[in-house]
């Protein structure tokens, strides 16, 4: 079993991408988008995503939408569908999401932004295959 104490457990983590778990079917992912940051406009195909906002104060762009939000918030994005996140507020932006299936290599940390896009662009954050 696995138990995570989830907004305690991604508080913690000053990275801006922590996968804590990668099944079969979904993955649980922490971030942490400084103030003045974002996630980045993109696309996943075949990938649903579901985000829960732990703290913080943003954005969510999807599909042509935009709404605030903050802690509590839950936001679906489906799969094929355009989206981002922008932190609009002076703290971090906190969340923790889960893709089915999964979009990021098992147990992957990305301190910063940055990092996460130059491994995606050299393919090293390639999800598990069956």
């Amino acid at each position: 079993m696995e138990h995570f104490t989830i907004a305690t457990v991604a508080e913690k983590s000053p990275d801006f991408r922590r996968v804590l778990w990668t099944g079969e079917k979904t993955q649980l992912v922490i971030m942490t988008i400084p103030p003045g940051g974002e996630i980045g406009a993109e696309v996943h195909d075949g990938i649903d995503q579901i985000l829960t906002f732990v703290s913080g104060t943003g954005e969510a762009r999807v599909g042509g939408e935009t709404r605030e939000v903050a802690q509590g918030d839950l936001v679906v994005v489906p799969a094929g569908t355009k989206h981002n996140f922008v932190n609009t507020g002076p703290n971090p932006l906190v969340l923790y999401t889960v893709y089915g299936p999964p979009e990021h290599a098992d147990q992957v940390v990305h301190h910063t932004k940055e990092e996460a896009d130059a491994a995606e662009a050299a393919g090293e954050d390639e999800p598990p295959t069956s």
